[in-house]
């Protein structure tokens, strides 16, 4: 069975749990400190805030906003129902925009198109691990007043070209940047997500939530020499990430330029061996985006059924996955009024992701090709 991905953990990640478990302190504590800042010194960020997972941190992003009821967010449909959700979370409406179809990202002219006298943020997302267009985004957001956000879930890793130089995603290139390593994700501590952001007053805030607002964190409390008292400030949440992931996530950033770097090579090599097929469309990636590849996403042609293809497939061994859900066309958005959003149903109605992980052999990736190759010309 060729899965559609596998995460690359080994005794080296084993062995970093094991001692944090021997450690005696398993919670939040000093190996989250730790790869918070190894974490931000990677993607050049002033501050790293560790979390329990990406949907946690995208609420608290928000949160950090003061969002009132009727406050609109426009994000993309064309997203995992999680980006959606956080807005609802915090009482405000999401507004969708479409996709560039080339990109699988926000459009900007869909987005300025949805602007309205209620908008307070743009919630954008590098869909896969392709960074979105943020310098028109960015440039879009500042015109208007409003702040962007970044939902970088998918996308440790990945590069951009800023002022001619390639920065890292997570510095961030808006206000804050969400990130998730679940198992799908290039690095994984299991669950687990982090914020960055440049604002000293807003990492405070998060660092507030994520553990009830108590004042005083258990790690001072446990290592003071006198008796101390916390406060609770507002009311928080318990979003902490705990010491056993952190020590996993600290030896999985270690590999990630090597993680990397055999992904891309897989998608070059899947690009060689797709690259002539008529009506298929690869994913494509602008020269001012190097992705991750978390995922290598193709357009079948529309005359394919994209179920039967899929099953062909995995009835040879092969996973696939189908294009990224449309949060519009599930049951707690339906109803939602929404501009066209036609290139985000084309997406999800016709592409398939591919298998891709750092462990996959040059034969498994001919494999794959071959079975689509066959599919698609008989």
């Amino acid at each position: 069975m060729i899965p559609i991905a596998l995460p690359l953990l080994d005794a080296t990640e084993a062995d970093a749990a094991r001692d944090a478990v021997l450690s005696g302190w398993v919670s939040q504590g000093p190996q989250v400190a730790a790869f918070e800042r190894e974490f931000a010194n990677l993607v050049g960020a002033r501050h790293a805030c560790a979390v329990s997972n990406c949907t946690t941190a995208l609420h608290l992003a928000l949160l950090s906003l003061d969002l009132a009821p009727g406050d609109e967010v426009i994000t993309a449909s064309h997203s995992f129902i999680a980006s959606a959700n956080s807005i609802r979370y915090c009482g405000a409406v999401p507004v969708f925009a479409d996709i560039d179809p080339e990109t699988y990202n926000l459009d900007p002219v869909s987005v300025e198109a949805a602007i309205t006298d209620r908008t307070r943020a743009i919630l954008v997302i590098h869909q896969m691990g392709m960074p979105c267009d943020v310098a028109s985004l960015s440039t879009l957001a500042d015109r208007h007043n409003i702040v962007l956000i970044e939902d970088a879930a998918c996308a440790a890793g990945s590069q951009i070209k800023v002022n001619g130089q390639w920065e890292i995603i997570g510095k961030p290139h808006g206000a804050i940047a969400c990130f998730s390593f679940h198992p799908r994700k290039v690095i994984t501590t299991g669950e687990g997500g982090m914020l960055t952001t440049s604002d000293p007053d807003v990492d405070r805030r998060f660092r507030l939530s994520r553990q009830h607002a108590m004042s005083v964190p258990d790690t001072v409390r446990h290592g003071a020499q006198q008796v101390i008292f916390e406060d609770y400030l507002f009311v928080g949440y318990n979003y902490r990430m705990t010491d056993v992931q952190a020590a996993v996530g600290r030896k999985q950033l270690q590999r990630l330029p090597e993680l990397v770097a055999r992904r891309r090579s897989i998608a070059a090599r899947y690009d060689e061996l797709l690259g002539n097929i008529d009506g298929l469309r690869l994913p494509t990636e602008p020269n001012w985006a190097m992705s991750n590849w978390q995922s290598y996403c193709v357009r079948l042609p529309d005359r394919l059924d994209q179920k039967a293809v899929m099953q062909s497939l995995l009835d040879q061994g092969i996973a696939t996955r189908r294009g990224i859900m449309c949060s519009h066309r599930e049951a707690p958005y339906r109803d939602q009024k929404h501009q066209d959003l036609r290139q985000s149903e084309l997406a999800q109605d016709h592409a398939i992701l591919l298998p891709i992980y750092a462990q996959m052999q040059d034969g498994d990736v001919e494999i794959v090709a071959d079975a689509l190759k066959k599919e698609l010309c008989g």
